[in-house]
């Protein structure tokens, strides 16, 4: 087995150090062909020096710079593009995940029987708001989109860079890496892993960061939204029929004669409020729909450091997408 590591790096130029440190000595103990690729997505302070230093001193090691900040996920997809070994592995850079934990993954991959394979913590290693939100949107993007196992989903995974096939086309602003694997493979599995607490500066992956990656799922692979516009729809001319039964029952029995201003301005409000919900969910695949018509990149590297950085890889051009 020889294995890609891909790890988005922002904010990190204290942890990467010791995070690569770590990972290479795992990965030759284990006697395995490997590369790290670090890919420093827009960091505003040192990371980016500290990956190239990394990159030109350990050999196995590669540096890539995109131009600006793209988000976690795009930066993952320019990673995986960039991979040349059989296995994937991703982690983040603030070592939360354990070097020392990739060959309980790597394990779990071995032989036919899973092509993705997650890591999942033992215990969960984030406040209640944030593990709320977390399950929240697993939740959603099992029922929304379809994805098996997705309450087992996390940064922490390692699949067949085979899969990476099924989205070699996917471009746009709006990258999410496990819809995109979902694409490729139903054999996901999952493995308990220990998960460290953040030891320097605080996540920049909070709940309105959670609640903006849902929404682009959701609107980005999913029609549900439109459907439960429909829904909507349809509940609110239930609503309505109800409401002018009730007025035509009361005017037939003589209670009044007039609908009451109450009843009225109930009837103004709910279908209103059912129009503005469905015309908004409407803009917004619309706008979807006219950004991905401007050509909009999922990323841009600027820059690429290391022994193999001037190899071809079997993908696409990055620049272009």
């Amino acid at each position: 087995m020889s294995v890609s590591v891909v790890i988005p790096c922002y904010r990190s130029e204290i942890t990467l150090p010791p995070l690569v440190t770590r990972l290479v000595s795992v990965l030759r103990d284990m006697s395995v062909r490997h590369e790290v690729i670090l890919v420093v997505d827009g960091s505003p302070d040192g990371t980016w020096n500290v990956a190239e230093s990394l990159a030109r001193r350990i050999d196995t090691v590669r540096a890539i710079r995109l131009s600006r900040n793209y988000g976690q996920h795009n930066a993952l997809v320019a990673g995986i593009r960039e991979a040349r070994f059989d296995v994937v592995v991703t982690m983040d850079d603030d070592l939360q995940h354990p070097p020392e934990q990739v060959p309980l993954l790597l394990t779990a991959l071995e032989g036919d029987r899973l092509d993705l394979v997650y890591g999942v913590p033992h215990q969960e290693e984030h406040g209640f708001l944030r593990s709320l939100a977390s399950r929240s949107v697993k939740a959603g993007m099992s029922r929304a989109l379809g994805i098996r196992n997705a309450q087992k989903i996390s940064a922490f995974r390692a699949f067949r860079t085979c899969l990476r096939d099924g989205f070699e086309d996917l471009s746009g602003p709006h990258a999410s890496v496990d819809v995109a694997l979902s694409w490729g493979t139903a054999q996901i599995g999952s493995v308990g892993v220990h998960m460290n607490d953040r030891e320097v500066g605080e996540s920049n992956y909070n709940v309105r960061m959670l609640v903006r990656h849902a929404v682009n799922m959701l609107l980005g692979y999913s029609t549900a939204p439109l459907r439960m516009a429909s829904y909507l729809g349809f509940l609110t001319g239930i609503i309505g029929l109800l409401l002018g039964g009730l007025v035509l029952w009361r005017f037939a029995t003589g209670d009044t004669t007039v609908a009451g201003f109450t009843t009225i301005t109930s009837m103004i409000a709910i279908f209103s409020s059912a129009q503005l919900i469905s015309i908004g969910v409407l803009g917004e695949y619309i706008g979807r729909i006219h950004g991905g018509g401007l050509g909009r990149p999922t990323y841009v590297v600027r820059e690429r450091v290391g022994l193999s950085a001037a190899v071809d890889v079997p993908v696409q051009p990055t620049g272009s997408r």
